[in-house]
């Protein structure tokens, strides 16, 4: 992600009256990480991500 894309997701976020703007970035993502933090990005330690895919995913749609 460039800072361009994020400070135009950040004009429409404002421009909308959100409250925030969330991403998701790998924890192993090392220079995704730094370049978020320059921008004054807070990481969120309280959620953590799931997913169902294959067949867990087909047998939970049955």
């Amino acid at each position: 992600m460039t800072k361009a894309i994020l400070k135009e997701l950040a004009r429409i976020a404002v421009e909308r009256k959100c409250g925030r703007l969330e991403w998701w970035c790998l924890d192993w993502n090392q220079s995704s990480i730094d370049f978020y933090l320059s921008l004054g990005a807070e990481p969120m330690d309280d959620w953590t991500v799931y997913r169902i895919t294959g067949q867990t995913l087909i047998n939970l749609s049955e």
